[in-house]
């Protein structure tokens, strides 16, 4: 009793703090005041970063603070945003959506349009930035009274576990806030994710946030996904403790509009594993570990007809979009399109296939991408890894770079790598490649003799 009184006073505490936002920021979207809430975001510091992925339980105290907030809207409508000191220089992320804000004293304004997921970064501060979703207005909400509706209204909500069966439906309205539990733990030793899906035919929607921060690192995700037919729309999910959203072993889902915003070791943004037919569109990642990837681990099939388009990506150390490293299975039809990578601080590599294990991945496509910042930008690589399972390796067969556009990018070089005579990097074609403006040449190959056919076009 003591202990469950001891969580109950830890919680009447905490939970006031982490709902709303302490930043100067004010917000008002179409003349409307609207939350701001609390961020907790990976440090300025790449040092700290660094720390943050590899101190695995230490992870959730290297962070600082940034804010978001989110409205629907009909139209374009007029965003004005407060800040505490006088405004120097305003910019709105992402760039290719041409908003220029206007300054006055410590006020800023700028136009968004419905479905914008903008960044705005004050006098040059990136890392304590301001997330704007201006979503669509809702269509077809779920009434509370259906009863294959899981409803949860406006204020805070404490789940320990949620699990969504074959035709239901899970919504979150605007304002609803549910916190993942601290105490988990099945039979067994494994923890359960804060919200399952499990079965087919199942929705989840509304404007509500999955909040993670009272589980401990490395325990829960956040939104699991197992099953056929199954639909995620407008939810934000925050501060998971491991892998946010994996997809495992399912069929025809899709993620639409979907917002996801962690900082500690193992955050991944959407893990995409052993399924078909998935499409990732029109999200927003801020994570610490890899945004979006797929995978094909052990314990499942294939990965094939998988489309990742219009998202806007913040990477921070690991991958923002990227094939591997698991790929236990056949990949195949994989395109990330149209998506848009404001910031990349990463360690590893902003477009992957990182391949350890002994499978072919085959029909890979990055096209359309703009990238605002990399460190390291284009990699094709077969070896073994820490994530190896398997001794034979495995072999990448045509994969495609066409109209990637890149800017701030620290190592300009492109690697394609193989592992041996039997296991080649092959068929591959950089078409329209640019960073800062310039057509890569054979100079940015970084190869060995373990490829063929490599073409690069202008």
């Amino acid at each position: 009793m003591k202990r469950i009184a001891a969580l109950i006073l830890m919680l009447s505490v905490l939970l006031p703090v982490r709902a709303k936002c302490k930043s100067s920021f004010d917000v008002r979207v179409g003349g409307k005041k609207v939350t701001v809430y609390d961020l907790r975001v990976s440090p300025a510091d790449s040092l700290l970063r660094m720390k943050g992925m590899d101190d695995k339980k230490g992870s959730k105290d290297i962070f600082e603070k940034a804010a978001f907030c989110s409205a629907d809207i009909d139209a374009p409508a007029l965003v004005k945003v407060k800040v505490a000191s006088e405004v120097r220089s305003a910019k709105v992320l992402p760039s290719s959506r041409g908003i220029t804000p206007q300054v006055s004293g410590k006020e800023i304004s700028f136009e968004a349009a419905p479905g914008d997921r903008l960044t705005l970064e004050v006098n040059g501060d990136e890392i304590h930035s301001l997330h704007i979703f201006t979503n669509a207005r809702e269509e077809d909400v779920p009434s509370p009274t259906d009863p294959n509706v899981l409803y949860y209204g406006p204020g805070e909500h404490y789940v320990s576990r949620i699990i969504v069966r074959s035709g239901q439906t899970l919504y979150l309205a605007p304002g609803a806030v549910l916190y993942g539990e601290m105490f988990q733990r099945e039979k067994g030793g494994a923890y359960s994710p804060v919200v399952s899906l499990i079965g087919d035919n199942i929705r989840v929607c509304g404007r509500g946030i999955i909040d993670g921060s009272l589980c401990e690192t490395l325990t829960t995700n956040l939104l699991y996904i197992n099953g056929k037919n199954i639909t995620v729309e407008g939810i934000i999910l925050r501060d998971a403790s491991v892998w946010t959203v994996p997809v495992k072993n399912s069929e025809n889902v899709v993620l639409d509009g979907v917002k996801i915003l962690g900082y500690r070791a193992n955050s991944d943004g959407i893990d995409i594993c052993n399924s078909r037919g998935v499409t990732v569109k029109n999200c927003f990642v801020r994570t610490l570990d890899d945004l979006v990837v797929v995978k094909t681990t052990r314990a499942g099939g294939t990965a094939e007809n998988i489309r990742v388009t219009g998202n806007v990506l913040w990477n921070e150390v690991a991958h923002a979009l990227s094939v591997g490293a698991e790929i236990n299975h056949d990949i195949s039809d994989v395109v990330f399109e149209d998506n848009d990578i404001i910031h990349d601080k990463g360690r590893e590599w902003s477009l992957r296939v990182y391949h350890c294990d002994n499978a072919k991945v085959s029909g890979v496509v990055f096209r359309n991408i703009r990238i605002e910042e990399s460190k390291n930008l284009i990699s094709l690589w077969i070896n073994k890894a820490v994530w190896s399972s398997s001794e034979e390796r495995g072999r990448i067969d045509g994969v495609l770079f066409e109209n990637i556009r890149a800017e701030r990018v620290s190592n300009p070089a492109v690697q394609v790598l193989g592992y041996d005579g039997e296991h080649l990097v092959e068929n591959v074609t950089f078409d329209g490649v640019t960073v800062d403006g310039k057509g890569i040449s054979p100079n940015n190959l970084k190869t060995n003799g373990f490829t063929k056919n490599i073409i690069i076009k202008q």
